[in-house]
């Protein structure tokens, strides 16, 4: 691509992941006609299920929050320069860290110390997490990629093990640890809004929603208002760059690694704290991958972020309905639409990219050649 066909900022940001998007929605339509369904009445009924009732609603933005967390902690790690892969595992251990904080502390505290405990126990244990595989990458030359990619099995392990052997409630047999007390536990949507006299359904949406809306702003604020953000992005930018202006990069590849854990971490404040109540093997379920996705659509930008988690979780919540309103229409159809708009906001970013750019400098062209008539006619 020519050095003049670049995408500007703002077709980078907006325009791209809605092609993308609109892209992947069409080829998406194509197979479901190809396997005998109307593409238009899928599309209603998902939109039906993620956002034409209540809790259809709530349940969209439950998926949410989760989706925020997890593609704010890629996103991070990007910004320093890092792919960061071991976000379901860094979800992992901030559960696990809420849950024996919970555990261990709910019965005597109330609630107003209980939750801001909750959140430092999550963000530590993730932030921890992610740190080793950083500081192998800063500092003995180990591909954060790889390592990250191991830690996810140990972080799975390690849970499994102390759930199975430590942990698991007395007297139980599910592999699952003994409830939390009511001070540990976050209060549901409901229940906030009937504060407000607002009757609204049951659902798995809770408190943590506010915490997602704050990390994104806090995000925002350290990465493009902070120095310390200014670093991090020279780093991510250019390493070698970075170090000759005098900025240690070792030190920012540990801050990336350990903000994306941090904020990993908070996924157990969603599920273990909002939801479950208790700690559960695999609540992340796989959350911390579809992160991955939702950070390259948002083009790793905070809001751009929750407009993706927003579609995620509608794809979650509206591919459930679907599978279920639309006589045939499989729970595997849904994952197929699922799959093509993560590959079309991933790997098929970088082929629709220089294509969409030598369009918008042909239309530039075109506009000033027709300007350039107009004026002389």
């Amino acid at each position: 691509m020519n050095s003049d066909a670049t995408l500007p900022r703002w077709a980078d940001l907006f325009l791209l992941p809605l092609v993308c998007l609109a892209t992947a929605l069409l080829v998406a339509a194509g197979v479901v006609a190809l396997v005998g369904q109307d593409p238009w009445d899928v599309l209603l009924a998902l939109i039906a299920g993620a956002f034409g009732t209540a809790r259809g609603l709530s349940y969209t933005l439950y998926y949410t929050t989760t989706f925020v967390f997890t593609g704010l902690s890629v996103a991070v790690a990007l910004h320093g320069g890092l792919f960061n892969i071991g976000t379901e595992g860094q979800a992992t251990l901030g559960g696990l860290g809420i849950a024996l904080v919970g555990l261990w502390l709910g019965p005597v505290l109330p609630a107003a110390v209980m939750l801001p405990l909750l959140v430092v126990g999550g963000a530590v244990f993730g932030m921890v997490w992610a740190a080793v595989p950083g500081y192998l990458q800063a500092y003995r030359g180990s591909h954060v990629v790889i390592t990250t990619i191991m830690f996810n099995f140990i972080a799975s392990s390690l849970l499994t093990y102390l759930l199975v052997n430590v942990m698991r409630a007395k007297g139980g047999m599910a592999m699952e640890s003994a409830s939390l007390a009511a001070s540990a536990r976050l209060p549901s949507a409901t229940a906030m809004l009937a504060w407000f006299g607002i009757e609204w359904p049951e659902s798995p949406l809770n408190a943590s929603l506010l915490l997602a809306v704050l990390a994104v702003l806090m995000v925002y604020f350290f990465l493009w208002r902070t120095r310390a953000g200014y670093r991090l992005r020279a780093v991510g930018s250019s390493a070698t760059a970075a170090e000759y202006a005098g900025i240690p990069a070792r030190r920012q590849v540990m801050l990336a690694m350990a903000l994306s854990g941090a904020l990993a971490g908070m996924v157990g404040m969603n599920e273990v704290s909002g939801v479950s109540g208790k700690l559960v093997l695999e609540f992340v379920g796989g959350a911390g991958f579809t992160g991955i996705a939702v950070a390259l659509m948002g083009r790793n930008h905070p809001f751009g972020i929750v407009l993706a988690a927003v579609l995620f979780g509608a794809l979650f919540q509206g591919g459930t309905e679907v599978a279920f309103d639309v006589p045939g229409f499989t729970r595997d159809m849904v994952v197929m639409l699922q799959g093509l708009i993560v590959l079309f906001s991933g790997a098929m970013t970088y082929v629709i990219a220089p294509v969409l750019a030598r369009s918008l400098l042909l239309l530039r062209r075109l506009f000033v050649r027709l300007g350039g008539g107009l004026r002389h006619g």
